[in-house]
């Protein structure tokens, strides 16, 4: 089996959503608590959405001291997986340094819940070279989803092919109208979009999966 660790912080409200997924998807799925420190025999650390330490101060900003992104920056380090941060996982690894750029409020200052359409726009990653669509329909759900970089760090991450993807209609003024962006070595994927809820047809049209099983597949050629 390909072993999957989801990382419950206190506040955490989609680790739930992320077991049903990633079970979906074909993992074996185990919860972290935020104080862990074991996180070596996952293929994949799941940082899910929620409102870790309840978003207090910054979202993500309390999160980011918690001994297991410690771990995680070690496990990002040695190579030893991947990692997929969701949301408010994506906030946490922005502010951890692990991925570039910071997420802000939205530009219309509100709390954002719906489908949007996402572009795939990177198909040679892990995370989505099996994914068999160009345009996915995900939910999001988010206050502070708005992706500010620099110009000269986003033009950066064009040429290093790093944005995973963007919004076909920005909701929430990210720069590029980028929705999720991978790290260097493209084992670390942030997305304000949640693929974990709509991973079948009663919660959608079951295109988030598509993200989850291309992960498992990859884990998988990978162990061959």
């Amino acid at each position: 089996m390909i072993n999957a660790g989801i990382i419950v912080f206190p506040g955490s409200n989609c680790d739930r959503d992320a077991e049903f997924a990633l079970r979906k998807a074909g993992f074996n799925t185990e919860y972290v608590w935020h104080d862990f420190k074991e996180i070596g025999k996952y293929d994949l650390i799941f940082i899910p959405g929620g409102f870790s330490y309840g978003d207090y101060l910054r979202a993500g900003a309390l999160a980011k001291f918690s001994p297991v992104m410690n771990e995680i920056e070690k496990y990002v380090s040695k190579k030893q997986g991947f990692v997929l941060g969701i949301c408010n996982g994506f906030q946490i690894l922005t502010e951890s340094g692990i991925l570039p750029g910071a997420l802000t409020k939205n530009t219309s200052l509100k709390f954002i819940c719906k489908d949007v359409d996402v572009k795939v726009i990177n198909k040679t990653c892990s995370f989505t070279k099996f994914v068999s669509k160009e345009v996915l329909r995900i939910p999001i759900a988010h206050a502070e989803g708005n992706y500010y970089i620099s110009e000269s760090e986003y033009i950066k991450l064009k040429q290093e092919h790093r944005i995973a993807f963007e919004y076909v209609e920005n909701p929430n003024g990210s720069v590029g109208n980028i929705a999720g962006v991978y790290n260097e070595n493209f084992a670390v994927l942030g997305m304000m979009p949640h693929p974990e809820r709509n991973s079948v047809r009663t919660l959608g049209n079951g295109d988030g999966l598509e993200i989850l099983l291309s992960i498992r597949r990859s884990i998988e050629d990978g162990k061959k």
